[in-house]
């Protein structure tokens, strides 16, 4: 029977890269996507010596409020507002916050890192079966890595880096040169090797989720002629499309702005990111979800007995 109202809500995710407006049709305990809005607001560009700048929590206002208006359209049950990285590793998230909620009247919860990976798990786990592996998160300002078995969170950490804080510290102008590209491999080495749970593992498949690694996979369509609605990449394919970004750099630009044009100066701190993981773990493939951190958060607010048994507020190294 065709239904003739829609019971929908609203999550607004402020990344450290992108903020966005995604809003679902709720019906028989699952979610359907009903629209996404991004906004590149780069938000740890704004980031000096730990602390957001005036202006970055000003751009924060401004998308938040340009999402309030659109959101007068929408008859929404409710609207959830959470910020991974952007607010979380940050000296002065207080002021942030205090700040964003009087010039929008938006309250915003602040995610942990080991709540942002677990929400990361819950959205996937809805859209794909997962019985044993890894799932990586590459975001703008932090990466989340998590191991899971039957169907359950085994260890999970967020680690400090990003694909926009991986250019904001290592590359000096468009596009990381061969130098600035072994110092983002090696920072992630460096940060892999202290995650006592990933030592001497190995996984066949690693699920990714965030915009970097969609991007790579867009990437990855492009180049090796796949169909655009595949979502694997092959391990051994990522270095290929990492040499496609050596030379001149209008040329790497061309090919940059064709598969991904708002993820220019991003993308390829990202690749580096996925490929120094996936080689780090020996995975012979990446597999994109569909669903990430903002459809497990939604998941859980509103089916939460589902997942009472997860330590949201659990942290492991």
């Amino acid at each position: 029977m065709r239904r003739e109202f829609f019971i929908m809500y609203g999550v607004i995710d402020v990344g450290s890269n992108t903020i966005r407006l995604c809003i679902y049709d709720v019906s028989n305990g699952e979610i359907y996507p009903m629209l996404n809005n991004k906004t590149t607001a780069g938000l740890a560009g704004y980031v000096k010596k730990g602390k957001m700048t005036k202006k970055g929590i000003q751009k924060a206002c401004d998308v938040l409020n340009k999402y309030k208006d659109m959101m007068q359209h929408f008859p929404l049950e409710q609207l959830f507002v959470f910020a991974t990285a952007s607010l979380r590793n940050i000296s002065n998230t207080d002021e942030a916050l205090q700040t964003i909620t009087a010039d929008t009247g938006l309250s915003i919860d602040v995610l942990t890192g080991y709540q942002e990976a677990t929400f990361d798990f819950i959205g996937a786990a809805r859209s794909m079966h997962l019985n044993k592996g890894v799932l990586l998160d590459i975001g703008g300002g932090s990466t989340e890595i998590l191991v899971y078995e039957r169907g359950e969170i085994q260890n999970a950490v967020s680690l400090p880096f990003g694909s926009l804080s991986m250019f904001s510290n290592h590359v000096s102008s468009l596009f990381p040169n061969k130098k600035e590209k072994k110092e983002i491999e090696e920072e992630v080495k460096t940060e892999l090797k202290k995650v006592k749970f990933l030592n001497k593992k190995t996984f066949d498949t690693v699920i990714g989720i965030g915009g970097s690694i969609r991007a790579a996979k867009n990437m990855n369509n492009d180049m090796f002629e796949m169909p655009r609605e595949n979502n694997r990449i092959f391990a051994d394919n990522v270095p290929k499309l990492l040499k496609e970004f050596q030379g001149n750099e209008n040329e790497v630009l061309r090919k940059v702005l064709k598969v991904s044009p708002d993820r220019v100066h991003t993308l390829i701190p990202g690749m580096i990111v996925m490929d120094t993981v996936c080689k780090y773990v020996k995975c012979k493939d990446i597999l994109m979800s569909p669903y990430g951190v903002r459809e497990g958060y939604l998941y859980q607010k509103l089916f939460s007995k589902q997942y009472q048994t997860m330590d949201l507020k659990k942290e492991n190294d």
